[in-house]
């Protein structure tokens, strides 16, 4: 039954038992304020509260930190996971079970809310189905943690049905982990295995270490190292070594999930392949030495024939190569938005910027926050292999698509805490970004125009676009080093600049992007150097507001701009950044990345593919920096790289690193010759049934009539084109028709 309480009397008795509680509106389920998150951290009035809930139509309580540590256990799918879950609790503590505050919420679920002895994570998903009440909704079971909120009785729909929000226990972080194992082991989808402990995702299928996660006895090494199986079936439940009840890990299509923290050497909430289960118990993680015993046991496959990088070689009068079959490279698809919360800083200023933004887009406000909090850390933190903070990022977005709103807010934030110098626009040339950092040895270029760069330096003859292109190469790895200025001719030698730190923020349109981009740039560093995010469509605008930045965000960006790690007169000029340390987890995430980072190397290397090995020679480095820069957001005056920084870094660099060599191999040429027969195509594509007139098509590509026969044959000789001809009154007509269409469509 509804509870009969009012608003005004529920608030000020949940305020009273230490809950940060706001008003809410009961169909969106969300505070009914403009601006709530500051309340996470100052609590409203007593004259706020009483004004608030005496108006309001339902009320929400903000979980985590802000309400003593609260958590919240939500039962979705009309909680029909709610009693196989308290009938697991309930058989290794009943007595805890009591103790839980429950609430039924508006769809019938379940909330399950208690308090936490220390502070715990932030929202997760502990459980999934295969058989959702809704098409997208497939999450069974999650928790509402730091930085969540829930609706609460007496908000319509909801009441409490056993103890009293007001009155929540405290439990301990083991009792915590009891409900949480519990919760876990209800899974009914298969488990994301996470490549930075198993290493599947940097796999072609032919090693052994594949063959073993086909048709290895996974359960059979468990039970080798101490595991027992609780339940059989197509979700086995085990327990780990060293305990007597309760499940700590399933294993399900595969894939070993682990809950407990105590699990040793797997981490908690992480599910593992099979060979990754071998590698870390009978190899103590050492996947070459896995592989190479599997390999002596005979795992492993015959590896397919090596596939090329470029789209398709081109033949011509000329004697350029036959054309060869398309890649075979897989597409992850663009970089999801789930993959862009760091947080801290960056996420606080992704937040302000989408909210202010007249056409918001998660892509660039990301790539926004992150260039400006790696300037500000430039030349001021490192970590323990003296990776620096300086990045080259480039969203990729369409015309009108709010690609100016994250540069006007870095430009107004790095204003008003001093550091106007530290701005740059466009690169003239490569001694004037050289004179630029000699003056203000941390920058940040913030430019629009990256593409008409690259097509300039494709089609440059006096050299000046090359000397920009090997500025930035050199600039990005002397961050960590001396960059010595040039001498010119009869002066003395201007010195040099101490750790230059170089940050870009490029935006560009992404077909003028890629068609800019040759070989010789793939090959030469500087498409691996840059972090490549596509921004998609631009989402409905906004209505445009004048607003301050936020405090939070200014205190941060005025510490950064103060903050001098080495101390001494000479700190400005030769400075001696902190080393951020790395926790002993992450720090083993990161070696065993950097490991499948090398085997990929040595893949390309042994197809002599110079793009690959190109790319894959950076992803190290990439990784690192942007774990480092996880941190440093995360907590800019007590930074730690965590297990939590690091999966994130090589998750991400893992996805974009894919994505660059897919859309590399769909847009960019090897030659001249090869991008005039892309641009061909791409005119057939886009015309009505994929046909055009020979006068027409000529037209539009601008060149000779020689050069057109050459494209012509050829595209029919690879089968891509086709040559129609038709009598008409008067004379013969020819068209060409684009053969196969489907597979020229645009990747992504």
């Amino acid at each position: 039954m509804q509870s009969t309480e009012s608003f005004l009397d529920a608030g000020m008795r949940y305020v009273a038992a230490g809950l940060r509680v706001l008003p809410a509106c009961p169909t969106s389920k969300r505070p009914t304020l403009s601006r709530f998150k500051p309340y996470r951290t100052s609590p409203p009035t007593d004259h706020q509260h009483q004004t608030w809930f005496s108006h309001a139509s339902a009320i929400c309580v903000l979980t985590g930190e802000t309400s003593g540590n609260l958590e919240v256990i939500d039962f979705d799918q009309r909680g029909r996971a709610f009693d196989a879950w308290c009938s697991l609790v309930s058989s290794q503590d009943a007595a805890l079970l009591d103790r839980l505050v429950v609430q039924q919420t508006q769809s019938g679920g379940r909330h399950v809310a208690y308090r936490v002895e220390k502070p715990g994570p932030g929202s997760t998903v502990l459980a999934r189905t295969t058989n959702p009440d809704e098409p997208g909704k497939d999450v069974l079971i999650e928790t509402r943690g730091e930085g969540g909120l829930i609706m609460c009785d007496p908000s319509p729909g909801y009441r409490v049905i056993c103890g009293d929000l007001a009155t929540l226990p405290t439990i301990s972080v083991a009792d915590r982990e009891l409900l949480i194992e519990a919760a876990r082991s209800l899974n009914e989808a298969p488990n994301h295995i996470d490549a930075s402990s198993s290493q599947t995702k940097f796999s072609d299928g032919t090693q052994p270490g594949d063959d073993f996660n086909d048709r290895g006895d996974v359960a059979a090494i468990l039970v080798r190292h101490g595991w027992r199986l609780l339940r059989d079936g197509d979700n086995q439940q085990w327990c780990r070594p060293g305990k007597t009840e309760g499940c700590s890990a399933t294993l399900k299509d595969g894939a070993f999930f682990i809950f407990s923290s105590n699990a040793n050497p797997f981490d908690p909430n992480r599910a593992y392949a099979p060979f990754a289960v071998y590698a870390l118990l009978e190899h103590n993680g050492d996947f070459a030495s896995a592989t190479r015993a599997l390999a002596d046991e005979g795992y492993g496959k015959p590896a397919s024939s090596d596939v090329d990088l470029s789209q398709f070689k081109v033949s011509s009068a000329s004697g350029t190569p036959p054309p060869s079959e398309p890649p075979n490279i897989d597409d992850p698809g663009t970089l999801p938005d789930s993959m862009l919360h760091v947080p801290g800083f960056v996420a606080e200023l992704m937040e302000h910027c989408l909210d202010t933004a007249p056409y918001p887009n998660p892509t660039l406000a990301f790539c926004g926050a992150l260039a400006l909090q790696a300037m500000l850390a430039g030349r001021r933190v490192r970590d323990p292999g003296d990776n620096r903070t300086n990045l080259y990022l480039l969203g990729l977005a369409h015309s009108a698509a709010g690609k100016d709103w994250p540069r006007k807010l870095n430009t107004r934030i790095l204003h008003q805490v001093g550091l106007s110098d530290c701005i740059g626009e466009r690169f003239a040339s490569g001694e004037g970004i050289q004179d630029a950092l000699h003056l203000t040895p941390s920058m940040l270029f913030q430019t629009d125009e990256i593409d008409g760069m690259l097509q300039s330096m494709n089609k440059s003859s006096d050299g000046r676009h090359e000397n920009i292109l090997s500025t930035l190469l050199t600039m990005y790895s002397s961050a960590n080093s001396v960059y010595p200025m040039r001498r010119k001719a009869g002066k003395e030698s201007p010195g040099a600049i101490d750790q230059p730190s170089l940050v870009i923020f490029g935006t560009a349109i992404p077909n003028h992007y890629y068609e800019a981009l040759s070989e010789r740039m793939l090959t030469n560093g500087f498409f691996a150097r840059m972090m490549i995010l596509e921004c998609g469509q631009r989402g409905r605008g906004q209505e445009p507001k004048i607003a301050d930045v936020p405090d939070r965000i200014m205190v941060t960006a005025r510490w950064w701009a103060k903050y001098e790690p080495g101390g001494g007169n000479l700190g400005p000029w030769h400075p001696r950044p902190a080393v951020v340390p790395h926790t002993e987890d992450a720090r083993r995430l990161l070696v065993d990345a950097r490991y499948a980072a090398e085997v990929e190397y040595d893949k390309a290397e042994s197809k002599s593919d110079s793009v690959g090995t190109t790319v894959w020679g950076r992803v190290n480095e990439q990784t690192r920096k942007l774990a480092l820069l996880y941190a440093i957001s995360a907590n800019c005056r007590d930074p730690v790289i965590n297990a939590e920084a690091a999966r994130w870094a090589i998750d991400i660099v893992n996805h974009l690193t894919r994505r660059m060599l897919f859309m590399a191999s769909s847009h960019v040429a090897e030659n001249p010759f090869h991008a005039d027969c892309l641009r061909l195509i791409t005119k057939l594509r886009q015309a009505p049934e994929h046909r055009i007139a020979h006068s027409v098509l000529l037209k539009r590509m601008k060149m000779d009539a020689r050069t057109f026969r050459e494209l012509i044959i050829t595209l029919e000789q690879s089968g891509d084109v086709s040559t129609v001809t038709s009598v008409t009154p008067g004379r013969p007509s020819r068209e060409y028709q684009l053969l196969n269409p489907e597979s020229h469509e645009p990747k992504g």
